[in-house]
Formats: C-alpha cells, sequence, structure tokens
C-alpha cells in the first residue's frame, strides 16, 4: 500500500491527477455534470473541484482492494475510474509548472478510484483558510463510470 500527502495550490479551485502522458484536463471537461459532481474527467486524468483556491491537503491512498467506506466522516464522494498506462501519476494545481509536480510511481493500468472531501463548509469568512481536505483513493480494477456516491451542495 502506498500513503502520501501532498499540499497542492488548487489555484481556480481545482487540482489534477493525471497520467504522465495524458494531455490533461481542459475547460471544455466542466461541463454541468461535472461541476455538479465536483470533478471534470478524461481517459488518463480527472480534476477535483475545491472548496479554497489555496494550497489544500491532498492525501493519496494507492491499495490492492477498495478500502472501506465510512461516509458520515465525508461531505461528498465520487468513484469513477482512470487509465494509468505510463505508470506515472503526476499530482498538480491547474497552474502549477508540469515538470516540477508531484509524481507517485504505480503499476499502470485501469484503476478504480475514489475520491472523498472532507469539511467543505469549514472555511474562513474570505475563503482562504479552511479545513477541507480530500483524499484520493486508487487500486487496480475495472472500468467503471462516474458515480457520485454522496452528494454535497455546490
Amino acid at each position: 500500500m502506498t500513503d502520501v500527502q501532498f499540499e497542492l495550490f488548487a489555484d481556480y479551485f481545482q487540482f489534477y491527477v493525471q497520467d504522465e502522458q495524458s494531455d490533461g484536463i481542459d475547460g471544455d471537461s466542466w461541463t454541468d455534470v461535472a461541476i455538479n459532481s465536483r470533478l471534470a474527467l478524461e481517459a488518463n486524468a480527472f480534476a477535483v473541484s475545491t472548496a479554497r483556491n489555496m494550497e489544500v491537503p491532498v492525501r493519496i491512498v494507492v491499495s490492492d482492494r477498495s478500502p472501506d467506506l465510512d461516509l458520515s466522516l465525508w461531505n461528498h464522494v465520487v468513484e469513477f475510474s482512470i487509465g494509468v498506462p505510463s505508470g506515472r501519476l503526476v499530482f498538480a494545481g491547474c497552474t502549477d509548472y508540469y515538470p516540477d509536480a508531484e509524481r507517485l510511481a504505480i503499476e499502470s493500468g485501469c484503476y478504480e478510484v475514489r475520491v472523498l472531501y472532507a469539511n467543505l463548509d469549514k472555511l474562513s469568512d474570505d475563503g482562504l483558510d479552511g479545513n477541507d481536505h480530500y483524499r484520493v483513493e486508487l487500486w487496480k480494477g475495472h472500468s467503471r463510470k462516474l458515480k457520485v456516491v454522496k452528494q454535497h451542495p455546490v
């Protein structure tokens, strides 16, 4: 199991997770469905919508199977899959310099993904500080469509 934590600059209220060889996410990926689910999705990349456009804590957990889920701990939860053909994931804010972005080596293949969002309403009055945090869980699996498991109002 891999368990790492990053502080990512969520400029424009988002951060990216993508295969190192992916073209990533562009503005057209933010459809009405993506906005409602708080996640824009492409074949080998996704963007997580955040509560703040500051540095946010993001925990990444890669395991052999789907981790246990306690919905009471989270405001919002989505599940889906992505391809990781290169075996390297990149984690970055949308304005980060890509060559310097955080990277994680994993086995290439299809991964099921769960993104969990916590404390989305625990922000300072100016929205710059907060206790919001995000967890990205990945495990080898099958292709699956985006599913909102628990919805938080947008």
